[in-house]
């Protein structure tokens, strides 16, 4: 399974652990390297920039020959400590960076500066070309099966379409549950693949037990569209609390949003709500159940390892 993303992280198998947010730890991330592909860690899973910190070292004691580690970006203003994780990173060090959300041109202006490769999100031709242009080391290309933020295209559309179009690699990101699917991103010219989804429900990922068991039980039927997490649509598991909330902006939202002087501020304050029900619904037990998920869970059936996780992935 030797291709471009394999060689660019210097990894066994061509998958990154997708971060995910409350979901991603060290833990994870180790027995991912060990496993044989990369991981990564969203950086607003820690509260502060020390705790990224301690983080980072952490990674760098357990980093085993071969292995690859690095940590997402959100490069809008809704991330008001983007600047001082950047910088941190930049400081601490890491084999890379996924941007999402924003213009990635400081992060690979920075990153670049310290030997940090970064790759950036992308839901189309447009902003790949953009974030190409920038000088990005690849581009992770989310798909309509992605788990949380996704695409509008399916996985076969989008890739064929990126690398038909661009010179940089092409990171399937959404739709891998088992090696076939991951046989069949490469076989559309992907690179590599993300994979989020089946994660969630390993035994070092830092959720409850009821969130992994969701994952069990759930599957690629149950996963739903809500904009009510952060103005953006984002898939989630059709729980009976999200039946009851629904899936659509309110009313009031929809009015604001159409606002160009509150516009910015309503989605700042819907992602601080929606953030905060994902973190109450992932970390402990409520009825408020915003469990984030994309279809991949269809694949899940227990919850494992993290390295029995990958075994299954790639044999």
């Amino acid at each position: 399974m030797t291709t471009k993303l394999s060689q660019l992280l210097n990894i066994k198998y061509p998958i990154i652990q997708a971060p995910m947010f409350l979901v991603s730890n060290t833990k994870m991330v180790v027995e991912a390297m060990k496993g044989g592909i990369a991981g990564c860690i969203p950086a607003l899973n820690y509260r502060t920039l020390d705790e990224l910190r301690v983080a980072i070292k952490e990674l760098k004691a357990a980093k085993p020959e071969g292995g690859s580690f690095g940590f997402n970006l959100i490069v809008n203003k809704s991330n008001v400590k983007y600047k001082g994780q950047l910088e941190v990173l930049c400081e601490e060090g890491c084999d890379f960076i996924i941007t999402s959300l924003g213009s990635p041109e400081e992060t690979i202006k920075q990153a670049h500066k310290v030997g940090i490769k970064v790759f950036c999100d992308v839901v189309d031709l447009k902003f790949a070309k953009k974030v190409e242009d920038l000088g990005a080391d690849a581009i992770i290309a989310v798909n309509n099966q992605a788990g949380g933020h996704r695409g509008n295209k399916t996985p076969e559309e989008l890739i064929k379409h990126l690398v038909s179009n661009c010179n940089i690699p092409v990171i399937s990101a959404g739709g891998v549950g088992c090696k076939a699917d991951i046989d069949k991103m490469l076989s559309y010219g992907a690179a590599g693949v993300s994979v989020g989804s089946p994660f969630i429900a390993s035994a070092e990922a830092s959720v409850t037990d009821e969130y992994k068991q969701a994952c069990v039980d759930y599957g690629a039927d149950d996963i739903v569209v809500t904009e009510r997490i952060s103005g953006t649509p984002c898939t989630v598991i059709n729980t009976p609390y999200v039946q009851k909330i629904g899936t659509k902006a309110t009313w009031l939202e929809s009015v604001l949003n159409k606002n160009k002087k509150l516009k910015k501020w309503v989605k700042m304050i819907r992602f601080s709500i929606g953030m905060n029900a994902t973190k109450n619904a992932a970390t402990k037990a409520t009825y408020k159940t915003v469990w984030v998920a994309g279809p991949s869970i269809e694949h899940t059936n227990q919850i494992l390892p993290t390295k029995t996780i990958i075994e299954r992935l790639v044999k």
